[in-house]
């Protein structure tokens, strides 16, 4: 993200998010390394044996200090030095607490199969911001919006299709019933999801099946952040897992709250208690 659009916001706080698929022999240990690391940020990691996926948030200068930690640190052995870290503003308090877990996967996809998206990641089509306002205006294109349904009804690229899936677990199942189909009538498939994790780890599945996707290199987030006109293609505001709610296409905080969110829809109220609970005693 450049940085000049950055330090312009008016903010004393500031969020990273970041992931990378790789290899940790010691997730456990890394983790370990991570609480030590994190003193002086808020936020949550996820470490597991396919790689890392975080948010944090604090004042400029403690967040710089982790990326260059997670970068340089040898104690990480390199796995680490070429992530990429997408940084927004906060004006609510993103998080209260400070949490390094280790977990069985940082994405679980729900389905009964080994995923090794390090193994595959040259294969996939990663498209730039640019690139991609082009790609998603052709005709052989299917543009999928790979996140919950109640995060496109707040906000999503125009045209794009919304899978109705309240889980990420549910999201292979509508490209089982759909694949054929696609495929018989020579689409395209263009994905995207909030900051690129969900769609790595569904291409390389994809991929498995002889369906190459194109996805939207760094997400949303990076979308917002490298095209000052995103608003001529994004209908809404972008829903983030934080305090914050959610975030416009200049990556400034908005005013919906969860209540704005979740309210009216029965399936989502234990998001709506989840999210309470988060901002009272995170």
């Amino acid at each position: 993200m450049p940085d000049a659009r950055i330090d312009d916001m008016p903010s004393q706080f500031q969020h990273i998010s970041f992931y990378k698929f790789v290899h940790i022999a010691e997730p456990e240990r890394c983790a370990e390394v991570l609480r030590e690391l994190t003193t002086d940020v808020f936020g949550s990691i996820l470490v597991a044996c396919e790689g890392i996926n975080g948010m944090l948030a604090g004042n400029s200068k403690a967040l710089e200090d982790v990326e260059a930690c997670l970068m340089e640190d040898m104690r990480f052995n390199n796995a680490f030095s070429d992530m990429v870290f997408k940084r927004s503003t906060c004006v609510t308090q993103a998080f209260r607490r400070m949490k390094v877990h280790t977990r069985p996967e940082i994405l679980p996809l729900g389905i009964d199969a080994d995923i090794d998206v390090e193994a595959v990641s040259s294969a996939l089509t990663h498209v730039s911001p640019e690139a991609w306002r082009k790609l998603i205006t052709e005709d052989d294109v299917v543009l999928i919006d790979n996140r919950n349904s109640f995060e496109y009804r707040l906000g999503h690229f125009s045209n794009a299709i919304d899978p109705l899936v309240n889980n990420f677990r549910d999201f292979p199942r509508y490209i089982e019933d759909n694949l054929p189909t696609w495929k018989a009538q020579g689409k395209r498939v263009a994905m995207y999801c909030t900051g690129g994790i969900r769609c790595e780890k569904t291409a390389a599945w994809m991929l498995s099946m002889d369906m190459p996707v194109y996805q939207l290199e760094g997400g949303i987030l990076n979308y917002f952040a490298t095209l000052p006109d995103a608003e001529k293609d994004w209908q809404g505001e972008c829903f983030v897992f934080d305090n914050r709610i959610a975030i416009d296409t200049r990556l400034q905080e908005t005013e919906t709250r969860a209540e704005d969110v979740y309210a009216g829809d029965p399936d989502e109220q234990w998001r709506l208690q989840r999210a309470r609970k988060l901002a009272e005693d995170q």
